[in-house]
Parts: structure tokens; sequence; C-alpha cells
């Protein structure tokens, strides 16, 4: 046809591409034309798109012939979103990376730029506000201790950037010396000098970046010497992690993998039977005949996992010397939320850090009621509320798996021609109520959200495909990495200060329960042991509690008396400071007003809710984190209160 009869048609792909995003269709349709053409050489990846992927390959190259002496380079990159909850998230990592304990003196971590030794944080953020995305990076030179300052060397780095990518940047950076090996975060706008989405192909990511960071560092310090290389690798022939030999080991073996300990250079031989060695007393390894020894198939993984178990106990060790905390090496654990079994945790909050930086994954350690000492990997930060130091707390693994909400889906489905529908959920099942079908719907919401594998069509209806259960438990799997326990907080103050408290405490709860937890009477345990004989001693002399035939008897009302004294004290200190009446609620009451903050109190966290006349409070719940500032309604039950967000009938209800 000619131009003239020309009419594009906008609006969102369809066909058989929908739901996909316009990359993965591009890298799709790349592939098959490669398979038409017969050119199967280089695959397209989508590694080579952006600024820098001609250069990167060059450093790549060179790199092959480079050896061992140049002087190595970790860099870690993240992507990371803007959208939504994105900046929020950037305010709190910049936040974070400047916080106390980074330099060489202890002292907060100092912000620089290009131009500035002193950069502005808040400025940074607000030039960036618009962008869609922003890199971050950690560069960790191996030799970092030779440097008396990282900041040349990271304006250095950051020059060549703009050099290699063509385009001026934006950034700003802190060197971190609290760990043993020094290194620099830096966050990228992820925006060019023209004002565009700035794209860094992945192969200079991958490589480039790093290659030119090793090229700087040894011009800066020179080549390693034969000296330094040696004793790097003797070093490596007795740890207990993988290290350079044990990957040349893996890429020399063969089906059977067998591997030889022979080598045409002396030192290297001597290198891989000292390491072989090693192995075999970790029984990775075992010699089959003359010089051949055979590798464990899980070889790469166990020693992964054993250089990460390394890295957590030192953890531990420094942040309980740190605190004077002496506690036996074998009654440090890693809490495994995944094990068969595994009882809740409970204890007292001794630290809480990234174990990874880049991604916001938080770790705790906690000494336990049981006499021993925890590192719980609790996720990503955004999703755990702070856990100060001393705070007492319980910590639960994380339900997985596929849920009966997701086989209700599929059921429904299955009887309205593969669609789900709220109207289809009430038709099927007549006693389900409509709040109830929408939770349906936000399952669905999140897995879209997270996976982008799920369709919903114009008209609101849902696609269900006939994998929906195996979506649903990759999407739970996804979920166990940023948010692998629940972390439920008892007790914001401290052990010491619980037994004369004049509140319902973690205490008092345990002492009233039916089944108390566990405690030893050891380390941390010893401790709550001593605090509940106080506490104990407290509610008698208060006439809470009395001594009868050499039993404390505690009376069915005593925490709702200790709970009601503590929010009256609290509630007549707010009414000054807002200058409204306390309203208090009572079972079976409805609460509708504007929550406008929250409160932390002994008995626990309460929200505070505004009303025409006056004000309330309520027991506090996560969910409401995300409503400060907006109208709420619920209704007080026994067990809590049925939450309604959206200010209108119709809104989501969490019970």
């Amino acid at each position: 046809m000619n131009d003239e009869d020309f009419e594009p048609r906008l609006g969102k792909m369809r066909g058989r591409g929908r739901g996909k995003r316009y990359l993965s269709l591009v890298v799709t349709a790349a592939r098959r034309a490669g398979k038409r053409t017969g050119i199967r050489t280089r695959r397209f990846d989508g590694s080579r798109i952006g600024r820098g992927a001609a250069l990167a390959r060059v450093l790549r190259s060179g790199d092959r012939h480079a050896g061992f002496r140049s002087r190595r380079v970790v860099v870690k990159t993240r992507l990371a979103m803007l959208g939504g909850k994105g900046l929020g998230a950037a305010q709190a990592h910049l936040k974070y990376i400047q916080r106390d304990g980074v330099t060489r003196e202890g002292d907060p971590g100092e912000l620089y730029s290009a131009d500035r030794d002193s950069a502005d944080g808040k400025a940074f953020l607000e030039r960036g506000a618009g962008d869609r995305h922003q890199f971050r990076f950690i560069v960790s030179p191996e030799d970092a201790d030779q440097y008396a300052d990282l900041k040349p060397f990271v304006r250095r780095l950051m020059g060549q950037m703009e050099e290699d990518l063509g385009t001026r940047l934006d950034w700003v950076a802190v060197d971190h010396f609290n760990t043993g090996h020094p290194h620099t975060h830096i966050m990228l706008r992820g925006m060019d000098h023209r004002g565009e989405n700035l794209v860094i192909a992945r192969e200079y990511i991958s490589h480039g970046l790093r290659e030119q960071a090793s090229r700087i560092v040894t011009l800066d310090l020179g080549p390693r010497t034969d000296l330094e290389i040696e004793e790097r690798l003797r070093s490596d022939t007795s740890a207990e992690r993988l290290t350079a030999i044990d990957r040349r080991l893996i890429r020399d073996m063969d089906e059977a993998r067998l591997v030889s300990a022979s080598d045409a250079d002396s030192f290297q031989q001597a290198l891989r039977s000292a390491r072989l060695q090693k192995l075999r007393a970790m029984e990775l390894a075992e010699p089959v005949a003359g010089t051949s020894w055979r590798l464990a198939e899980d070889l790469e993984q166990t020693l992964r996992r054993m250089g990460e178990r390394g890295d957590i106990i030192r953890t531990m060790q420094r942040e309980l010397s740190a605190r004077r905390l002496e506690r036996a090496a074998a009654d440090q654990i890693i809490f495994d939320p995944s094990a068969d079994g595994v009882a809740p945790l409970v204890g007292r909050v001794v630290a809480r850090g990234l174990a990874d930086e880049l991604q916001d994954r938080h770790f705790l350690i906690v000494d336990g009621v049981d006499g021993r000492t925890y590192y719980a990997a609790i996720g990503r930060g955004e999703a755990i509320e702070p856990t100060p130091a001393g705070s007492i707390v319980r910590i639960v693994p994380r339900e997985g798996g596929v849920r009966p909400v997701d086989r209700t889906v599929v059921e429904i489905a299955a009887a309205n021609g593969g669609h789900y529908t709220i109207d289809a959920h009430l038709k099927h099942d007549p006693t389900a109520t409509e709040a109830f079908a929408e939770t349906h719907v936000r399952r669905l919401e999140a897995m879209r959200r997270t996976m982008r594998s799920i369709e919903r069509e114009p008209d609101g209806s849902w696609v269900i495909a006939a994998d929906h259960l195996d979506k649903a438990a990759a999407f739970e799997a996804r979920l166990a990495l940023d948010r692998p326990v629940t972390v439920e907080s008892l007790s914001a103050l401290p052990i010491e200060r619980l037994p004369n408290v004049d509140a319902a405490t973690w205490l008092d709860r345990e002492l009233v329960s039916d089944r108390p937890t566990p405690i030893r009477d050891a380390g941390f345990g010893q401790e709550v042991r001593t605090a509940q004989a106080l506490r104990r001693q407290w509610l008698v002399e208060q006439e809470l509690a009395e001594v009868k035939g050499g039993q404390t008897i505690y009376p069915a009302g005593m925490i709702a008396t200790l709970q009601r004294r503590e929010l009256l004290r609290l509630s007549a200190q707010l009414s000054e400071e807002i200058d409204l009446p306390f309203g208090e609620t009572r079972a079976g009451d409805h609460i509708e007003g504007r929550l406008v903050r929250s409160v932390e109190m002994a008995s626990g966290k309460y929200a505070v809710i505004e009303r025409s006349r006056d004000f309330t409070l309520a027991p506090w719940r996560p969910v409401l984190e995300q409503q400060l500032g907006k109208p709420v309604a619920g209704i007080v039950r026994d067990a809590g209160i049925s939450w309604t967000f959206g200010g209108e009938r119709g809104g989501p209800t969490i019970s």
C-alpha cells in the first residue's frame, strides 16, 4: 500500500507477545532470525545494548592476556528502579552508607562527589527525583588498604567511566573502612547529560568497569610482585572457601570429575597438591590412582556455603566482642527458617546489619532465651520495622509454598473458562463474601507486579494458565528471598527496665501464658529468669498478684488492667499535645478517623486516630504504615480490629 493509506494505531502491544517486556520480544525475534539464517556464533542476549558495549569487549579480550600481575578489584552493581517506593529506598540507602563508624576513626561516612569533598546528598536525590532508575556500585580494590585516601582513585574511575560512556555522570560516593576490605559505595543517577535515560551495556557493567578499576589500581600500586602472588596463593591452599585454585581444578576436571595434581609448573603443582589434601580433609576430594583425584559433585556450592558461613561467624564474633558478650563458639548458631520443625526464635537484639548492601538484605544477631546466640537473615530492610539493639523480638519462619487462595483461584477459573473474577467467585461459592473474594484479587495483583507472568483483561478478569500453581510456588520462593521470616516486636524496652514498668510487658504475658517460651538458665535466658523473679515481686507489691501455697496467682484481668493504666496515662499526655479529648473504645465500637501517627508503649505500638471531636488509640499493625495521614475505619473486636481502608465503602478490609 502507499504511504497515504497507512494509519498507525496507538496503544498496548497485543497478540502473542502480550505481557512480555519489549526487550524480551527483541531478544526472542533475534534468536529466531539467527536460527533461520544459520548464524549461531554470536548469540544475541541483550548484553551489548547501551553505552560502553564495544569498549567492554576490547577490555575483556585484553584481560585474558593480563595474567596474575594485575591488581584485582571487586565491583558489585545494582540497578534500582525509583518508581513507587524506590525514592524512599534511595533515601534510606544514602542514609545507611553515611552511618556512624565507617571511617578509619569510627566517624560517620563522608559523602563526596566529582568536585566536592563534602557533597549534598539531599540535593543529589532532588536532582534525580524524576529519574527512572539509579545505579549503585560497591568498588573494593583487593589492596585498598594501601591507599591513604580512596577519593582520588574513585574520581579517576568515574572520570574514566564518563569517557567510556561518552556522557557526563552525576554521582556521589562514600568510602568505608569498617571491614577487613575497605570499599566505596557509589550512587549514580540514571540520566545522561542530555536528560535522557542512561542505559549502560550489561557487558560494560559486568566486565568493563571492573577492568578499568583494575588498570587504575595497577598503575597506582604497580603490578603484583611474584612474592605477593605466591603468598596469596599459598594462603588459599588452606582456606575453607572457594578459591582461585578450586576454580582451576574445576575447570580442568573431566566428565568423571577426575583431575590431576600434576602441572608443568612446579609451584602450581605444589599448590594443587596442597589444596587437594585440604579438600580431602574436608571430604570434598579423594585420591584415585597415581596423581588423579576425584572432586565432590557439589564442590563449588559447598565451598561457597562454607565461605558464607565463615563470614557470618566472624560477623557474630565481632559484634559480640564489641558488646563484651561472652558466648561459646558452639552456642553461635545460624538460624535456618527452612529447616524442618524449626522453632520460633525469641531473644534480645544484639545488632542489626546488612548481609547484602546492594540488595538491602538485613540480618539480626539475637541473644536467645535458650542461652545461644543466633544469626538470622531477615530479608529486605524496608519490609522489617526498626529493631533497635536491646529490644526483644520473636522471629518466626515465613510460611511459603502454594496457598489455599491459589488453589481456590485455579478451581474457580477451571469452572469459568480459564478466567477468575469476583462475580465468578461469588457464583461458585455463595457463602463467600465480596471482601473475601477481594483478597484473591490482591494476591493476583501482587503476583502480576512481581512476576509479570499473569494477565489481566481490560474487563478486569484474570487469565489463569494451566501452570498457575507453579507460578504461585515461584512467587513464594521469590518472596522468601525478600522476607524469609516474620519479626515480631515483643518489647521495645530492654530487659533490665521491664521488672518495674507500670504497664503490660512481655514478662507479664510469659508469666500468665499456658505455653510459656522455654527459657534456659544461661546467657540471656539467665537474665530473663532474674527479671521474671523481680517482676513477680513487683506485681505482688502492686496487689496485682498474690502468693498462695508458695505459688504466685495472677488474676484473669491482670494484663488488661496494666494495659489500661498505661493507655490512660499516655492518652492524657497526647490530649495536651493535640488539644483533643481522648475517647476510649470497647469491643463492638466503630472507629472512623484519620491515622496521624504511631506511638511506642511498653505494652506495644499503638496508632493515634483523630476523629471529629476526639482521638482514640488502637493496637498498631504493620499494614497501617501505608495509611499514615489517610482516613481509616474499623470495628473493635475481642481479637483486634478489622480495618477498612480507602475512605469509602468497598475499600479493602484487613482483619
